[in-house]
């Protein structure tokens, strides 16, 4: 630890609502999460999460020393109501610092702790996001794609027509205005997934899969979809993202 991080870990924590990035695989904490976060992370009794499991053994990996049971957690999911979310920044009304962390990767960035966040910004409360790694940056960097233009669709419509549309409208986006397409799809049909994008796009498209991005198992490969169609692959039940460009 350096002489900065010394400071800051034995320093009290200014009350504010913190954005704590997690862990994305099995990949050793202290090659993706900086000493900074953990010297938050050991000063937070209040912490609002998507899974309260996942996040109780992150906290364990990130210091075995924490007393988890010490910790105060509340769930903000995607069941959550709306009218339940702004009593969660109580804590941090009354002086106290709030950690938010989500399943996986960054809070707020596809995931239900955007609406506290928001609650936070709107009350004027300070927000501080948390350095840490995110699926659709580090695809995105190693997809050789446009990172200028770019867009997060989230999941593909499930319902097969309009599904169909999501993805002319994708096509369409690349070829008129030169934007990446960056999309997940349940691990469980990711295969399936790779099949249909050969099957229903232009050959010449690539698409990029990027899987168990900082684990052990990471790839990122990118292909036009021509060779995809030819290609051996086994990405089902691999924690994935997919880019799609010219």
């Amino acid at each position: 630890m350096t002489s900065e991080e010394s400071k800051a870990a034995a320093s009290p924590l200014r009350p504010a609502l913190y954005l704590i990035p997690s862990t994305m695989s099995d990949a050793p904490v202290s090659d993706v999460i900086p000493e900074r976060n953990l010297a938050v992370i050991r000063a937070i009794r209040h912490f609002v999460v998507e899974n309260v499991r996942t996040v109780r053994r992150f906290l364990k990996r990130c210091d075995r020393s924490i007393d988890i049971d010490s910790l105060s957690f509340t769930v903000l999911d995607e069941h959550t109501a709306p009218t339940e979310v702004s009593a969660m920044l109580a804590p941090l009304r009354a002086g106290e610092p709030v950690g938010v962390i989500s399943e996986a990767g960054c809070p707020a960035v596809a995931d239900p702790g955007a609406d506290l966040v928001g609650i936070a910004q709107a009350e004027g409360l300070e927000v501080v996001p948390l350095v840490g790694p995110s699926s659709i940056l580090l695809s995105l960097m190693g997809s050789g794609f446009n990172g200028q233009t770019f867009a997060f669709r989230g999941y593909l419509p499930y319902e097969s027509k309009a599904r169909s549309l999501r993805l002319r409208d994708m096509e369409r986006r690349i070829r008129q205005e030169g934007e990446t397409q960056i999309f997940i799809e349940p691990p469980y049909r990711n295969n399936r997934l790779i099949a249909e994008l050969a099957s229903s796009l232009p050959p010449s498209m690539r698409l990029c899969v990027a899987s168990d991005i900082t684990g052990p198992r990471q790839s990122i490969v990118t292909l036009p979809l021509s060779a995809w169609a030819r290609r051996k692959y086994d990405f089902d039940k691999i924690p994935s993202i997919f880019l799609l460009y010219t």
